[in-house]
């Protein structure tokens, strides 16, 4: 085996990002769920730096849902400063990496193409795989990218998957939780700066 072989075959890390914003609709469907965490996001480093998931575009309308680079300083996460989550690091070879990352960068050029799941949360509900062309909820959507990537971590179909199904999944291993700014490997002076931005909006109100 040559040099390139080996680092082809090399161990790489994706990291899993599960979180409990604590708005008024993840309240609710935590209430319908029992799990901890509804939404999911995949992570192609520690930093949480280039983040992914389908989900609400916009902070203040959960309707309006696609495809998203997610940004823990800003966003979403930003309206909600307590979010509590579990980060946990799935372990691939540099290859399967390198397809995730292909993966993602494809539905990231074409994310105009791309639609929010929404019917398929009520096939989650009946245990009926509602899969339209282009549209993924989040854990569909993290499941499908690692499935494409030679990691099918589950036998049955990518829109059957939830949150707490990765949580739950021998392979993953756990490196992180409680509430998402106090993660250390955030990056503190962007977490200062967007936090005193965001009392600064509160006090103009």
């Amino acid at each position: 085996m040559n040099e390139q072989s080996e680092n082809r075959d090399a161990v790489k890390n994706v990291y899993i990002l599960l979180t409990h914003t604590g708005s008024l609709l993840t309240n609710l469907i935590k209430q319908y769920t029992g799990a901890p965490y509804n939404h999911v996001s995949i992570a192609m480093d520690s930093r949480l730096d280039e983040l992914y998931s389908f989900g609400r575009k916009q902070p203040h309308n959960p309707l309006a849902g696609g495809f998203i680079k997610e940004d823990v300083y800003k966003g979403t996460y930003r309206q909600f400063p307590h979010t509590k989550c579990v980060l946990l690091r799935l372990a691939m070879t540099q290859r399967q990496w390198d397809k995730v990352n292909r993966v993602i960068r494809y539905i990231q050029k074409k994310a105009n193409e791309y639609r929010y799941n929404f019917i398929g949360l009520f096939g989650v509900m009946m245990n009926v795989p509602i899969a339209p062309k282009n549209s993924y909820f989040c854990s569909q959507f993290v499941t499908e990218a690692l499935k494409r990537s030679g990691l099918p971590l589950w036998n049955r179909p990518s829109a059957l998957i939830t949150p707490d199904d990765f949580l739950q999944h021998a392979s993953v291993q756990r490196v992180y939780e409680g509430r998402l700014y106090d993660y250390p490997l955030l990056r503190k002076e962007k977490l200062i700066d967007e936090l005193h931005g965001m009392r600064g909006e509160r006090m103009a109100w």
